[in-house]
This record gives structure tokens, C-alpha cells and sequence, in this order.
């Protein structure tokens, strides 16, 4: 083994202490989990580590779950009351991933409060309800990062540095699909929180539409105006209390046409009933230059095809392993070839907050801001509008 490969898996040695910063988290389900892998992986693989990521508090509505949930993940004590647990003076960074109802209450009262705000996507239920976090973070003058979490993927970073370094050239298109199966009529789901829109705002938009809708503004460019359809196959189901059954009032599915402000086009499709999908987000970005393809289900990957490539006679399509020491984030984790996970894009969005709050930088534009949330919010709420009033619909910042 080489000497420099040696050096990129030991990492450098550190020099100096690195600040603490307490977390305090709202939910202990799947983003809490998720979270709390994050802040405890990050010191000894962002190494030498910006800052210290302290497991301060976590907070749940159930005082079982939660007691065990602190003691799963290695936090100092729990809370129930959210409010309580922002009194807390060890907090510095509330770190937000409840459900959709519970984000811009408890976002906007850490921001008061003068802590950092780490939110769950989509920001909120309507552009409406975004704009309030939104402004309630700038005001504070707090960091704030929206969770779209798909920006820190070492592939989509590449693609994402390809694309503003002009080696694409002219886009001219950007399609994505999010596809999942999960409430297809085989798995009997009933009638979850994500499932009713008081709770969730939306469904699929929220859900999956929002991430391809946040990388397209991401990769792209600003999106101007939308022409969308939206289903909802099943429109009724079990409650959760036993007692009969409740409406869904949520989309199941969703297409989109999309104009952006550059003058590129694109198309979203999102659902939660495609057989056989367990969690495939796949874009495709044609440019006058060449085209890049991503696909989450092959993470470490990107397809890439050059239009001018010699000789023309072997052009074509070409798999790249995003996993070199000099491409983004790798030199973090292994040597080259040995591949990284879903999970690992989280302990890079978190690291970069960090980076932010230590270093006084600013998120965007490399990660999601509030005000990246607010607009995805803008966005989504004109994809319902355009599928009510069957319309191209401007988005109104």
C-alpha cells in the first residue's frame, strides 16, 4: 500500500481543540436516527472535525420511546416538551426532524431563542408557512440549514461542480423521478400522518417532489414557472385509532413540466405506487456539451456521456466511480473503490452546518437554506395550483 493511500485513510493528525456545540432534537423515528449517526460518526471521520457535535437533549411526545431513544443514541437526558428542552442552555442547535406540523412552531421558537435551526424537508406545509421560518431565522440572525440532504452525495457534488464550471455548457434539460411503492394497496397502509394534509401539507410533493425539486434549483438554476397533474388512488383508508376509516387528502402522485428562468426545461415525476421502486431518485441533465446522469440507487455513481469525445468511433455512455480521493468528501472515508452509503451524505450536510456556525459562513449555496426552503415551498405550492386549475402557473417568490 502506498504511502499517500495510507495517509488518506489515517486522515491528518489534529492540532488544537475543536468547539462543542450542543444538539438538541425534536423525534427519535427515522430522521432522528439518522441525525444522531450523523453527529456522532462526524468527529472521528471529518477529521480533524470542525466542531464537536455534544448529543445534549431529544424530545418526543411519548415518554417511553423517548426514554429509550436517549439511551440508543447516547444523549444526556430526554424531553417531552419541546419548549422545555429550548430552555435548555446546553442547546445551541435545535435540530428540527418531526413531523411536517411540528416545524415552523418549535424552528421559529430556537431561532427566537438565538440557536441554530437544522430543519427536516419539505420547510413547511405551504410557501406561506415557510416564509414565517424563513424570516424568523434571518431575523435572529442564527445559521439555518433546511435538511436536503441529497446535495452532500459525493456524485451529485460532481455533478453540481461540472455543471457551474461550464463543461456542460447550455442546459437544456433537467428530468427527475422519485419513485417509491410504499402505500401501494398490497401493504395495507393506513392513515398515517404523511397521509393527511393538516399534518403533512402535502404528500408525494412533499415528500419526494421536494428533493428533485430542491436539486433541480440546485444544479440548474431558479425555476420560473410549473404545469403539473396531481392523483390520489386511494382515497380512503384505515385510521390508526381502530375506528373505521378517514379521508386521504394528500397527492399520491405527481407529473410535472418545469420552465426555468435560464431558459432549460424539465420534467418531475414523484409517487408512492410504483411497484418495484423502494427508493429510486434518478435524474438526467442534457447539455449542449453532454449529458449527466444520477441515480440514488447507485450512489457512488454518475453516468456520463460526452458529445465531442474522440475518438467518436468508442463515444458513448461511461460509468464513473465517485470514489477518488480527489472528488468530493472521499478523501473523509476510504480508499478509492470502497464504496460509501445513503447515510453518509447526512455526516456531510452536518459538517457543513457545523463549518457554518463555527466559521460564520454562509449555507447556501452549497447547502439548503431557509430560504432554499421557502422557495421549494413557493414551487410545490404552484404544482398544486397548476393541478386545481389544470394551468402553467408562475412561481411567486
Amino acid at each position: 500500500m502506498s504511502k499517500s493511500t495510507f495517509g488518506a485513510m489515517a486522515g491528518p493528525k489534529a492540532t488544537g481543540e475543536a468547539p462543542r456545540i450542543g444538539v438538541g432534537m425534536l423525534g427519535y423515528a427515522f430522521m432522528g436516527k439518522a441525525h444522531s449517526n450523523a453527529y456522532k460518526t462526524l468527529p472521528y471521520m471529518m477529521y480533524p472535525p470542525v466542531a464537536i457535535p455534544e448529543l445534549v437533549a431529544i424530545c418526543g411526545r411519548d415518554q417511553k420511546h423517548v426514554e429509550e431513544a436517549q439511551k440508543r443514541y447516547g444523549y444526556r437526558r430526554h424531553y417531552t416538551d419541546w419548549k422545555k428542552m429550548l430552555d435548555d442552555k446546553e442547546v445551541q442547535l435545535f435540530d428540527n426532524g418531526g413531523p411536517n406540523d411540528a416545524h415552523a412552531e418549535p424552528s421559529i421558537a430556537a431561532a427566537r431563542a438565538g440557536k441554530h435551526v437544522f430543519c427536516e424537508k419539505p420547510l413547511a406545509r405551504t410557501a406561506e408557512e415557510a416564509k414565517t421560518m424563513r424570516d424568523a431565522v434571518k431575523k435572529a440572525k442564527v445559521r439555518h440549514q433546511a435538511a436536503f440532504n441529497y446535495r452532500f452525495v459525493p456524485a451529485v457534488r460532481q455533478a453540481y461542480e461540472l455543471i457551474k464550471s461550464g463543461k456542460l455548457g447550455r442546459i437544456y434539460h433537467y428530468r427527475a423521478v422519485y419513485l417509491q411503492e410504499w402505500i401501494m394497496p398490497q401493504y395495507d397502509t393506513p392513515l398515517i400522518w404523511r397521509l393527511q394534509k393538516k399534518l403533512a401539507g402535502s404528500g408525494a410533493l412533499g415528500d419526494l417532489g421536494a428533493h428533485i425539486i430542491d436539486l433541480g434549483r440546485h444544479l440548474i438554476g431558479e425555476i420560473e414557472s410549473v404545469g403539473a397533474l396531481t392523483r390520489t388512488f386511494i382515497e380512503h383508508r384505515a385510521r390508526l385509532d381502530g375506528k373505521g376509516t378517514g379521508k386521504v387528502d394528500v397527492d399520491d402522485a405527481l407529473v410535472s413540466v418545469v420552465e426555468f428562468e435560464n431558459g432549460a426545461i424539465g420534467t418531475l415525476e414523484a409517487t408512492r405506487y410504483a411497484g418495484g421502486r423502494k427508493n429510486h431518485n434518478r435524474f438526467e441533465i442534457n447539455g449542449e456539451k453532454g449529458t449527466i446522469v444520477f441515480d440514488l440507487e447507485r450512489l457512488n455513481e454518475l453516468e456520463v456521456y460526452w458529445v465531442d469525445e474522440e475518438p467518436k468511433e468508442t463515444r458513448g455512455f461511461h460509468r464513473v466511480s465517485v470514489t477518488e480521493g480527489y472528488h468530493p468528501f472521499i478523501s473523509n472515508w476510504w480508499p478509492h473503490g470502497h464504496i460509501i452509503g445513503w447515510e453518509h451524505a447526512m455526516v456531510h450536510e452536518v459538517n457543513h452546518l457545523l463549518d457554518c456556525i463555527v466559521n460564520d459562513k454562509d449555507v447556501a449555496p452549497l447547502g439548503a437554506d431557509f430560504e432554499d426552503g421557502y422557495r421549494c415551498a413557493v414551487i410545490c405550492d404552484a404544482i398544486v395550483e397548476s393541478a386545481q386549475t389544470k394551468r402553467q402557473v408562475k412561481c411567486r417568490y
